[in-house]
């Protein structure tokens, strides 16, 4: 569970990040999940952007994705959100807690 501070430090850090994903008519679907889960691994934190022609809410979709990869919404902003998971070998060194 991440504390407000660092929520806080890792939404800084994904204000310079582009959207790696984006989820569509499709929605979220296994091979999206493994991509994303993939993703995380290498990267601890992504952002995914849901267009306008995907049938799931913007939340639901970043529930969905956050809980079927094992990481934590970070923040909902738009039609985009961002999630964190601490890697096997971390890069990113938040602040304690």
């Amino acid at each position: 569970m991440l504390t407000p501070k660092q929520r806080a430090y890792l939404r800084s850090l994904a204000q310079k990040e582009n959207a790696i994903f984006q989820i569509g008519k499709s929605g979220v679907s296994p091979e999206f999940i493994q991509s994303a889960d993939d993703a995380l691994e290498k990267r601890e934190l992504i952002k995914i952007s849901v267009l306008n022609n995907c049938e799931e809410e913007l939340s639901a979709a970043a529930e969905k994705t956050a809980s079927r990869t094992h990481s934590e919404v970070v923040q909902i902003i738009g039609r985009k959100f961002v999630l964190y998971r601490a890697s096997k070998k971390p890069h990113i060194e938040l602040p304690k807690a």
